[in-house]
């Protein structure tokens, strides 16, 4: 036990815990939105049984990724379909292009039903239909999806299991903490809900970034690179993300702020 109280560590477990601030938030704004989709009396327990269910799988998959990281890494298939697709996959790679997929599919499936209702109230209701488990479930999942790629950033930090896994228990508190504000926030401000769709898509499309060189850094091989028509597979760095992050919340607030402008004037233009 003494051997883990040393300055290495604490530094390690204190920058292990920001890395897991930043990459949990597309996390956590999953869980906002998909606990609305279950009953209204559910919510609150659906999110914290699936953070509470996921941060425990998230440990146990650390667990193993340690011991099996060498085993994942190595390439089962190459492709060499020249100037078509051509590059290693391994496990990694594939749960990087079905996490970002299914992410993909999922805000673009909720964005276009957003666009099809007729009636916010009788949406409202039709969220709700759900089950809890089911929910519970598909975060659950969606989390174990989204900590693959912390799971691989932390391990590249320190290979000591006990400080990455006070790290991600750290984390799983700071998520029961604010799920429930940030969904309080979005039932509040619906408008919000669109731009977190609209992020978690850009999330899926950063994930089948990271499919591209999975196998590469994993082989330390640049020849495993996924490449397609020609063109190299290139992750999106994470200051790139988060910039666009910020670029469209920004253009949000500004746009309900000149909405709310306008419609002021035309309720004084009215008057007049």
């Amino acid at each position: 036990m003494a051997d883990l109280l040393t300055l290495e560590n604490l530094g390690n477990l204190l920058m292990l815990c920001f890395l897991q601030a930043v990459l949990g938030f597309d996390n956590l704004l999953y869980i906002s939105i998909e606990s609305q989709r279950a009953p209204v009396a559910q919510q609150k327990s659906v999110r914290y049984w699936g953070i509470i269910i996921a941060v425990a799988l998230r440990v146990v998959l650390l667990f193993v990724m340690i011991r099996l990281i060498d085993a994942m890494a190595e390439p089962f298939f190459i492709m060499d379909w020249e100037g078509v697709i051509t590059g290693g996959v391994n496990f990694a790679t594939l749960v990087f292009i079905i996490g970002g997929i299914f992410i993909m599919y999922t805000a673009v499936k909720e964005i276009g039903h957003m666009l099809t209702i007729e009636h916010l109230d009788t949406d409202v209701e039709g969220k709700s239909g759900k089950s809890a488990a089911k929910v519970v479930a598909m975060i659950v999942i969606m989390n174990l999806i989204f900590s693959f790629d912390s799971v691989l950033s932390a391990l590249a930090i320190t290979d000591v299991f006990p400080i990455l896994a006070t790290a991600i228990i750290l984390s799983g508190l700071a998520m029961l903490l604010l799920a429930d504000s940030v969904t309080r926030f979005l039932e509040q401000n619906r408008m919000y809900e669109v731009l977190g769709l609209f992020i978690l898509l850009i999330v899926g499309v950063v994930l089948l970034g990271e499919a591209g060189q999975a196998a590469a850094h994993a082989m330390h091989d640049d020849s495993l690179a996924l490449k397609v028509f020609g063109y190299e597979v290139i992750p999106m760095s994470k200051t790139t993300f988060y910039f666009s992050v910020l670029v469209l919340v920004a253009v949000e607030i500004i746009q309900s702020g000149y909405t709310r402008k306008l419609n002021a004037e035309r309720r004084t233009g009215a008057r007049h």
